[in-house]
């Protein structure tokens, strides 16, 4: 989170309880990875947390480093390929599900690059004001090029969804980037992170109308065999 520590610990209790509480609502496999994503954000607020703890203080300067580079995985490499295949197992339609095979490659694509970058360049997590900045030396040649794919892979995958609710999700994520992107240029990281709390309900009310979708599928099946 962006503005403190116990905002951080604090929101990171929160979304694990949505975690769990959506988790629970599953009631078929491919709904999981989709369900995880609250408990994953909850637990990269944590680190974010820790950051916060020992940012301040040079003797923790290996917990420091241990702990950027948590954050860093789960925002760069986790999320963009994460999303799109949790989104993927959710989809019936064959057409939509093609397409949705394209963001998972461009999820592929970017996370390894950024993998790369983050174990080849130099990455150090700064306390700036009531914010958490994260500096990444990474080559700048290819940066509007990863950050079109990133999108492509984190917001475009909902828009494409026949799923009920996916569309109020990926509208909750494009217009959460676009705020960060005008009002916290240098902090897009950090700040983007507090709305994942936002995010992670209208994932528990994405999951709770798959669930439904599925049960209108199955009765209607019955009361056609029972029509026979």
């Amino acid at each position: 989170m962006c503005f403190s520590a116990s905002a951080s610990f604090g929101a990171g209790f929160v979304l694990a309880v949505i975690g769990v509480a959506t988790i629970k609502k599953t009631q078929h496999p491919s709904q999981l990875l989709f369900a995880s994503i609250p408990l994953i954000f909850g637990v990269q607020q944590i680190a974010e947390g820790i950051l916060w703890l020992t940012l301040p203080d040079p003797d923790y300067v290996n917990t420091q480093k241990i702990f950027t580079y948590v954050f860093l995985f789960f925002a760069q490499i986790v999320w963009p390929i994460w999303v799109p295949i949790a989104i993927i197992l959710l989809e019936k339609n064959a057409t939509r599900k093609n397409m949705q095979k394209i963001f998972i490659g461009s999820g592929l694509i970017v996370g390894l690059y950024l993998g790369y970058c983050l174990l080849n360049f130099e990455v150090k997590a700064m306390i700036i004001g009531q914010h958490i900045k994260y500096l990444q030396l990474y080559p700048t040649s290819l940066r509007t090029f990863g950050i079109v794919l990133y999108a492509m892979a984190t917001i475009a995958p909902a828009f494409f969804s026949h799923v009920k609710g996916m569309m109020l999700l990926g509208a909750t994520i494009l217009i959460s980037y676009i705020v960060t992107m005008i009002f916290y240029e240098h902090y897009i990281l950090s700040v983007w992170c507090f709305f994942s709390s936002v995010i992670s309900l209208s994932i528990y009310a994405v999951v709770r109308g798959d669930i439904r979708l599925r049960g209108d599928g199955v009765t209607g099946r019955l009361g056609d065999l029972h029509l026979r």
